[in-house]
């Protein structure tokens, strides 16, 4: 089935593409829900004709994004998380602390735009790819560091005292004998 593409899609396409699904997918959810519209032969030629008479505003929406890319461009970000004694992280870190860590730049970046192709659940570095327009994206690379290194430095030096215990042998005390009262 094919398929006129009314907002942008995550894993399918962006608005005004025109895409081939499977017939259920798009009866039961892409065109009950107004993402897209059935691409018959007249709304196919509505759907060009409209896109040219939208061609400059496509072009300056294209030339804001890669004005975004360049601003993003050498951008290396530094994401604080809560770190478990064994370096894991509590929960992971997504798109949502990555959009955040931007806004704090002074980038505003929509979160649904960032993609982190692997689960962050541990310290380290890792890199997000941010669509800004379907055909401008940007590779941010971002690190993931303890929150609190100071407590990372305290469990460290506590895991150096603490020495294997010693097991002293435990004397065995004899059975005490079920007291019984005396008889009356």
């Amino acid at each position: 089935m094919k398929i006129i593409l009314k907002e942008d899609v995550a894993n399918l396409g962006y608005k005004d593409d025109v895409v081939e699904v499977k017939n259920g997918y798009g009866r039961n959810y892409l065109i009950p829900t107004g993402k897209a519209k059935l691409a018959t032969e007249s709304a196919l030629k509505m759907h060009e004709e409209s896109l040219r008479q939208r061609a400059h505003k496509i072009a300056k929406a294209k030339a804001d994004a890669e004005a975004a890319a360049k601003g993003l461009e050498g951008i290396s970000l530094v994401i604080p998380a809560k770190v478990s004694s064994t370096g894991t992280i509590y929960g992971s870190v997504g798109a949502q602390q990555i959009a955040e860590a931007l806004e704090q730049l002074g980038h505003q970046v929509d979160r649904k735009t960032i993609r982190v192709k692997e689960n962050v659940k541990e310290l380290g570095k890792y890199m997000a790819h941010v669509n800004l327009h379907k055909d401008v994206t940007v590779e941010i690379p971002f690190e993931v560091i303890n929150e609190n290194p100071e407590e990372q430095v305290v469990e460290e030096e506590q895991a150096e005292v603490v020495e294997a215990p010693v097991e002293e042998p435990i004397a065995e005390e004899p059975a005490a004998e079920p007291e019984t009262e005396p008889a009356e």
